[in-house]
């Protein structure tokens, strides 16, 4: 993706079903669960850059004793910080004789994180503020283990200033700039509750008090809590938690927008936001993982027992297309198979593009998470030839003029020539936060190779998505330029961004997306500005009425135009003014029914159509539309309290 884009977190869980000393016996570690935790992160490390946290709870320890643990980074390299960091501790108590390692009751009594329940979390943040108080997971801690509260997630709660109004009328003080703290509240609030109601009960049934906390841990309704907590939710979430007495639930929005898989055995029981991390640290196959149904939750009580089940009623399953076209790792066997085919389907698109000439024509790719669509573009592009050498050779053979000099003409030229054209050194993003020091230095990631580009030759390269066309103008098509083809075609493997995202991604933004910039331009142009005061008014007017009432009044700014047209401002938009240059260039776009065709199942594709699967996501759109027309920054994922 050329686009800085941040967007989805990544969880990871480990829940061991063995004690510490069977892991000691089979696998020469009691900290095995620790391991693949760490692994499991490292493997999903693509979801979060900004931070990491881990936690730890540990089950049946005595009175007086810490149960629960976590530790946050945000440093830049916060995965190395913290797990570099307990090891480093580790290793001291084991140098200094308090821990043996090969004693698990020593292991789990004296480090922090020799515990049976192990989460981690990935921090990509698209709200709050960017330290180590800002990552997950979040803990409220009681004296009372089963009032005792660790969550983490990856999630936007599009309606946050609703449900912090709502803590805020039963007497409670939120901390406003974080959803997280909210949900974290939230649960916390049904689980003093339920804790409050059986702690009175056996009170007042004369229960002797130092056998109480040992009924509550047995008697706590997890599945009741999690099923009020999440009642007013609005978003897309993956949630984990763990209750201080050991008992731990995953759970996934009723619509499934974030992703969520599982993996168990006799050994562990695990969680992550994706399948390949899953099968890769467990050595196991694809039908061994499995994806958590859509508003289910997974609870695992402290005595192993576990149960799963369904906390909200059913909801049509839109999980985020951006999963497969971008996000997820693409050694997932399906997402890879999806992203070939999404290549595949620009090919006739870019044949037409470049003159119908393939033998003129170099393809490559803008790195690195294209690669995959670029292979899928290039078989596309093959079988198109092969097509047209089939039905070239017929017909020659029907006429009788079937010759080797045809067959050389017919064969061996004109076939479809694929180079990597541009490279991508380093990073610079991570740690370039100001958007104009990044734009002086993003031309200097990319670099191209040289003598590749003929006189007369065209240009194809290949992005998964264009968000903002900020890259495109004050970059690469400089750089492709350098190579002076005749054209420069760029395709994206996604359609046109033109809607804001709520549920994860952090593109909320209206005015900051090239297709809406776009679409604004062509209503100026062809006399319609007055279409721009119309849907301020009514995007106003939307803002007032319930939830379930608001439509998407930011369509009508699209209305009118065909893709093409919009296609082809965009190329006009993003051509640098200052170039030497006078080629031609051309940005083209998936098709959303080509999308759909692509991925195998239901697929979420609300930042193409304007279709939200939510409430939430009317309210985002609309007031993303009124925040860009009073020239207000800022994200627009929640209506203000």
């Amino acid at each position: 993706m050329s686009d800085f884009l941040k967007h989805e977190c990544g969880i990871a869980v480990v829940r061991l079903r063995k004690p510490l000393s069977y892991y000691q016996d089979k696998y020469g570690t009691p900290l095995w669960g620790l391991n693949k935790l760490f692994l499991l992160m490292e493997k999903q490390h693509n979801r979060g850059q900004d931070g990491i946290g881990i936690g730890c709870c540990k089950l049946d320890m005595p009175l007086g004793q810490p149960y629960i643990f976590r530790k946050r980074d945000a440093t830049r390299d916060s995965m190395g910080s913290v797990f570099r960091g307990e090891m480093k501790k580790f290793n001291k108590l084991v140098r200094k004789g308090i821990i043996d390692p090969e004693v698990p009751s020593e292991v789990k009594n004296r480090f922090d994180f020799g515990g049976e329940v192990l989460m981690g979390h990935l921090r990509y943040g698209t709200s709050g503020q960017f330290d180590s108080g800002s990552c997950h997971p979040y803990l409220r801690r009681s004296n009372w283990p089963t009032r005792t509260l660790m969550v983490m997630g990856n999630f936007n709660m599009t309606n946050a200033g609703a449900l912090n109004q709502k803590l805020i009328e039963r007497g409670q003080h939120p901390v406003f700039g974080t959803d997280t703290q909210t949900v974290l509240e939230e649960m916390g609030f049904h689980l003093d509750e339920h804790h409050t109601n059986l702690y009175h009960e056996m009170r007042d049934q004369g229960i002797d008090g130092r056998e109480i906390p040992k009924l509550i841990s047995e008697q706590i309704d997890l599945h009741s809590i999690i099923s009020e907590s999440a009642e007013p939710w609005d978003g897309g979430y993956a949630i984990s938690g763990v209750v201080g007495n050991g008992d731990m639930f995953v759970m996934r929005d009723p619509r499934g927008i974030r992703p969520c898989h599982v993996y168990q055995d006799d050994e562990v029981i695990a969680f992550a936001s994706e399948r390949v991390p899953l099968m890769t640290v467990f050595e196991v196959e694809k039908d061994q993982v499995e994806e958590m149904e859509p508003g289910s939750v997974t609870i695992v009580r402290r005595d192993g027992s576990q149960s799963t089940s369904s906390f909200h009623d059913p909801r049509e399953h839109k999980p985020c297309s951006f999963e497969r076209i971008y996000f997820s790792r693409g050694n997932d066997p399906v997402i890879y198979r999806e992203r070939k085919a999404m290549g595949a389907a620009l090919a006739d698109q870019v044949y037409r593009s470049i003159g119908e000439t393939f033998d003129k024509t170099v393809f490559s790719f803008i790195p690195n998470t294209a690669e995959t669509a670029y292979y899928g573009l290039m078989d596309g592009l093959r079988l198109l030839r092969r097509q047209q050498v089939r039905a070239s050779i017929m017909s020659a053979c029907e006429e009788g003029l079937l010759t080797e000099e045809v067959l050389d003409n017919l064969i061996m030229r004109n076939w479809p020539r694929g180079e990597k054209a541009v490279h991508k050194d380093i990073k610079m993003r991570t740690f370039i936060a100001q958007e104009k020091g990044r734009a002086q230095l993003v031309s200097h990631v990319y670099d191209i190779t040289y003598d590749l580009v003929n006189p007369g030759d065209a240009l194809v390269a290949l992005d998964d998505s264009i968000v903002r066309g900020t890259t495109l103008k004050e970059s690469i098509l400089k750089i492709l330029a350098r190579t002076n083809p005749r054209k420069i075609v760029v395709c994206s493997t996604a359609p046109q961004i033109r809607y804001p995202d709520c549920y994860g991604i952090d593109m909320s933004e209206l005015g900051k997306f090239i297709a809406f910039q776009a679409a604004v331009n062509l209503l100026k142009r062809s006399g319609r500005r007055s279409v721009l005061d119309e849907v301020y008014d009514a995007c106003k007017a939307e803002l007032k009425k319930p939830g379930e009432e608001r439509v998407n009044q930011v369509k009508r700014i699209y209305e009118g135009f065909t893709d093409d047209e919009i296609s082809a401002e965009i190329s006009r938009m993003v051509y640098p003014e200052d170039l030497e240059w006078s080629g031609e260039v051309d940005v083209m776009f998936q098709t959303i029914e080509n999308l759909h065709a692509c991925i195998k199942g239901p697929c979420g594709d609300w930042y193409f159509t304007g279709d939200y699967p939510t409430p939430g996501g009317f309210a985002t759109v609309n007031l993303a539309y009124v925040k860009w027309f009073e020239g207000a920054d800022g994200r627009s994922y929640d209506l203000p309290l």
